[in-house]
């Protein structure tokens, strides 16, 4: 028979996703509380971010070879995993935003051999969806982490990655089909399930109530995050 293989989609959680996403398809790295909304924000204002796994003295070592930031570990500054304090970053900083989750995967991924590596939220999900276009592609949710370091279910990657989904012709995986289908569900409801979800609730008795907002405002960012070496800078 001939003709090209159908485009796919499917979408998995967590670093061990990685692992069966075949090398030619793109990854889509989800993590809305706060690493790929970060990501977004900050090279939506001009900024390159170097994705980092570690913290301490690597992570300081990795920004002396860039000659770049290290992110803080407090919220308050625009150098920082704040959505909503990056929005003020200056254009042209250099930033390496240590993450365990998203950045981890990011990193990951690139070390895998992956060539196309995005970060998607639901601040930017129609521009990703737009995009990926004809080519195949992985969206991994990133979740979260309970005390014992497992990973936890977090409903915000969930719907932003249906969000993507949801706006591709792609044929679906089974998980895939069911996060686009949860994003359905509660599209008109975005800001509260956010704000009620585990990781919404953490965010907001921490005093960071304004990282939740800016998260939940969908489609509100046109440019896609695209690692191009070593860090992620916009593109249309």
């Amino acid at each position: 028979m001939g003709g090209s293989l159908p485009m796919r989609v499917i979408c998995d959680w967590g670093l061990n996703a990685l692992a069966s996403v075949p090398r030619d398809f793109v990854v889509v790295v989800v993590d809305v509380f706060s690493f790929s909304t970060a990501v977004t924000v900050a090279c939506g204002r001009g900024a390159l971010i170097y994705p980092c796994p570690w913290s301490g003295e690597r992570a300081a070592e990795l920004a002396r070879t860039h000659e770049a930031r290290l992110a803080s570990k407090t919220r308050d500054t625009p150098f920082s995993l704040s959505p909503s304090a990056l929005r003020e970053i200056p254009h042209g900083t250099r930033m390496v935003l240590p993450s365990r989750n998203g950045s981890a995967i990011a990193f990951a991924a690139r070390e895998a051999g992956i060539e196309t590596i995005a970060v998607g939220c639901l601040r930017n999900a129609a521009a990703v969806s737009r995009w990926i276009g004809e080519r195949s592609a992985a969206i991994v949710a990133c979740g979260e982490r309970w005390p014992d370091d497992s990973l936890r279910f977090a409903i915000e990657d969930w719907l932003a990655a249906g969000a993507i989904i949801f706006r591709m012709p792609h044929a679906r995986s089974a998980e895939a089909e069911a996060a686009a289908a949860a994003f359905e569900r509660l599209r008109g409801e975005l800001a509260v399930a956010l704000r009620d979800s585990l990781s919404g609730r953490e965010l907001a008795d921490a005093g960071w109530t304004d990282d939740v907002d800016v998260a939940s405002e969908l489609d509100a960012d046109d440019l896609v995050s695209i690692l191009d070496g070593d860090a992620f800078r916009a593109t249309r």
